[in-house]
């Protein structure tokens, strides 16, 4: 299948039957979901208040924001989550959320995400980069270029 999925409903059946497996209980998720923002932490984006926040703090403090659309039935998306999280601790000067596909749909589909997961770098609320698909490498090789931009640019 790749290092990605697409929204077909082929793939969704398919994941949603192994999505139990997932690494995140839910106790985790819902602690998760209730926290507040801090730094070094993925924040879960699940509703356009939040988006909008996020968007916010991020312009206001020229601040890189790191947007994972991801979805629970994605394989590919769940083997990603640690390293985005391992990301998000490292590179604290930026901001990371995921949002969910499903949740979210009508947002995602404005952003163009045809496949989880899809990662989009934004500055100043535009988009200055974008990958798409579980590239470990690839995901880390985009973020310390973001992170360069931001030294630089300080």
């Amino acid at each position: 299948m790749g290092n990605h999925c697409t929204r077909s409903s082929c793939c969704r059946k398919v994941w949603s039957y192994i999505c139990c497996c997932s690494s995140l209980n839910k106790t985790q998720a819902k602690s998760q979901k209730g926290s507040c923002f801090v730094k070094g932490k993925v924040h879960p984006v699940s509703r356009m208040e939040k988006w909008e926040e996020k968007i916010t703090e991020a312009n206001s403090n020229g601040k890189i924001l790191v947007v994972n659309f991801k979805a629970s039935w994605c394989l590919p998306c769940r083997k990603m989550a640690p390293i985005y999280q391992e990301l998000a601790s490292t590179y604290t000067s930026m901001i990371f959320v995921t949002i969910d596909v499903e949740e979210l749909a009508e947002f995602s589909n404005e952003w163009n995400v045809e496949a989880t997961p899809t990662v989009v770098f934004l500055k100043d609320g535009r988009q200055m980069d974008k990958l798409v698909g579980g590239d470990a490498a690839e995901l880390q090789k985009k973020t310390a270029a973001a992170a360069d931009l931001l030294l630089r640019q300080s």
